[in-house]
């Protein structure tokens, strides 16, 4: 039995470059785990440059929660420590010798295990990480029982992944992954697909978890959202989420007794001339994807959505927790006079340019502001595209003067920074809105503990 959500408000930005459905093998050279990739992590190095690992082989540790391992995702050598100011460490590079000798644990029946094994396996393979919590968006704890776990079966960002394409035929994986976390809470798994998804063997045929239909414009997709409208959470309340191919890996690691890191990666944007799907490992190096694959000018390479990703380099590693490549223009030239012209193919949220005209119009936007920071004022606009029984506005105030009982009344607790993209893409005053919600969550996280 399933249960069907509507989402009414939110924004749907359509780009060019959606990826064909066709998965290529990509065999990259270099792999990379980023610390910074985890909110709230502090690393404690457990390999140095030049020692060789195995798939499985721990990396570093967190050092406020030293059982939190991160281990390597491929075999090979270490090639650097690339740290930043003030010696922080920001990517563990691993050079791949193409042979992905892992490390061996005991495969298991997860009827026969208890959820405190299930837990020091995951903690000791370094999959643990993938589980993570809301409120605040950081690595589960393990020491806690969440009151329920989601899993967003579908993504409803620009250009983003399909879901269904990225677990098929790996049914038997993700079924054994949700047994696995089944066992982690005392509430409900809820799988959460698309409604218009109605022929996904794999999310529809499961078993041992809440199937949750959910429609609408993005941020339909987002966790928040769907926690919501489901249960919304309280203070003092926590939930874990994960995303479908972290539960194949969770599964497989069951199965077999070794960790897989495979992931299959979207290569998406109108600067890309071949959109497709690569399968690669994660924390790939996406040098040789993009390479003689954009076209020719000032591009932005980003890991993740274009929405909330991260700006890497073109022979940067993709995120712990993305699962596509986005590459659009960089968009610092000067328009000369373009708020005089008609802007048929500028997309505009609030009707300045006739482009409004052609709902269906896919764009190639770029990262221009179209604009300079202004005072942030009262619009109305952001409870258009903001689907939470929330005022924006004034929990955005609240967070910048650090009143912390307003942000726990106005319901910090049930959102993350990943939620007010949309607000600020239509924002006139063109606030970095996401991270001063990142700032507050941390303020939130830091009086908390």
């Amino acid at each position: 039995m399933s249960t069907n959500y509507l989402i009414n408000k939110g924004l749907d930005i359509k780009l060019l470059g959606d990826s064909e459905k066709t998965i290529v093998d990509y065999s990259a050279k270099r792999f990379a785990i980023k610390p910074t990739d985890f909110i709230g992590v502090f690393p404690k190095m457990m390999v140095a440059e030049g020692d060789l690992v195995q798939v499985g082989t721990p990396l570093f540790y967190d050092k406020s929660r030293t059982n939190i391992i991160f281990t390597s995702p491929v075999s090979g050598k270490v090639e650097a420590l690339k740290r930043g100011a003030k010696r922080r460490l920001l990517e563990i590079i691993i050079q791949s010798d193409d042979k992905f000798d892992a490390v061996q644990f005991m495969p298991q029946k997860v009827d026969g295990i208890s959820r405190e094994a299930i837990i020091e396996t995951m903690l000791q393979s370094g999959i643990w990480p993938m589980l993570r919590q809301r409120p605040y968006s950081v690595i589960a704890n393990p020491a806690e029982t969440p009151k329920a776990i989601y899993i967003p079966a579908f993504d409803t960002s620009p250009l983003a992944p399909d879901f269904d394409l990225v677990v098929h035929g790996k049914g038997d994986e993700f079924q054994t992954g949700l047994d696995v976390l089944k066992k982690l809470t005392n509430g409900s798994v809820h799988l959460n697909v698309d409604a218009k998804n109605t022929t996904s063997k794999v999310f529809l045929n499961s078993k041992n978890v809440q199937i949750n239909k959910f429609s609408g414009p993005h941020p339909a997709g987002n966790v928040s959202v769907q926690a919501s409208k489901i249960s919304p959470i309280n203070k003092g309340e926590v939930i874990w989420y994960l995303y479908p191919q972290d539960v194949i890996t969770i599964g497989s690691f069951f199965l077999t007794g070794k960790v897989d890191f495979t992931r299959i990666i979207a290569l998406a944007g109108s600067e890309v001339l071949k959109p497709r799907y690569y399968k690669t490992v994660l924390g790939a190096c996406i040098k040789h994807m993009v390479e003689g694959n954009l076209t020719k000018g000032n591009n932005r390479t980003i890991s993740g959505n274009v929405l909330t990703g991260e700006k890497i380099e073109i022979d940067g590693f993709v995120g712990f927790y993305d699962s596509m490549v986005t590459v659009i223009p960089e968009g610092n030239e000067a328009e000369f006079f373009g708020w005089l012209l008609p802007g048929f193919n500028k997309f505009s949220f609030s009707k300045t340019f006739l482009s409004w005209m052609f709902p269906n119009r896919k764009y190639r936007l770029n990262t221009n502001l179209h604009g300079g920071h202004r005072s942030l004022v009262m619009t109305g606009k952001y409870e258009q595209v903001f689907p939470f029984d929330i005022y924006p506005m004034a929990l955005l105030k609240a967070i910048m003067v650090e009143d912390i009982d307003a942000m726990e009344n106005l319901g910090i607790y049930e959102i993350d920074a990943e939620d007010f993209a949309l607000c600020e893409v239509i924002d006139t005053s063109k606030t970095e809105m996401q991270s001063i919600v990142r700032k507050g969550l941390e303020l939130m996280r830091q009086e908390m503990s």
